[in-house]
């Protein structure tokens, strides 16, 4: 079972924004836990195409933009897609479940890497999307907010599966 450590309520503001950020990435971890490949792959609210296994992907590629992409400055390709559309993380059918956690664990690990090794949440990085110069403490902030919105469709994807509910 994943272990799942509860957010910080105190500390300084780098070890609070990184503890907030693994617990969203345990708790999408957690939603994801124990579902079966085809119920991953379940879309709760049609006509949504929604899933756990969408946002698993979608997850992967919002850690590489704004980690390795945004701070670190590498020119890499999207995990999904070679031509930059966001979208293609949410199309399912025809991905391998397998693949798709070990994307994810590998770009939470590089994010983790690059966050720990920045001198400061003040170190800049370009963002092309927003057409703006942005700091580490601002993509610390995006990204658990990017986590929180997608946890809040994991909610109900999962309770449509099993009728779990909270985590």
């Amino acid at each position: 079972m994943t272990e799942r450590i509860g957010p910080p309520t105190v500390g300084a503001e780098r070890e609070v924004l990184r503890g907030l950020l693994d617990f969203q990435r345990a708790t999408l971890e957690l939603k994801c836990e124990g579902v079966s490949d085809d119920d991953l792959r379940r879309r709760s609210c049609p006509p949504s195409t929604l899933t756990l296994l969408g946002l698993v992907r979608h997850m992967a590629e919002v850690e590489r933009t704004w980690f390795q992409r945004v701070i670190n400055g590498e020119d890499l390709p999207l995990v999904w897609s070679d031509h930059g559309d966001f979208q293609e993380a949410f199309t399912v059918e025809g991905a391998s479940v397998a693949e798709a956690f070990t994307a994810w664990r590998r770009e939470v690990a590089r994010a983790r890497e690059i966050e720990q090794a920045a001198v400061s949440l003040d170190v800049i990085g370009y963002s092309p999307r927003w057409e703006s110069d942005v700091s580490l403490r601002v993509v610390l902030q995006h990204v658990v907010s990017e986590y929180a919105r997608h946890n809040g469709h994991a909610d109900f994807l999962r309770e449509a599966i099993d009728g779990t509910t909270g985590a």
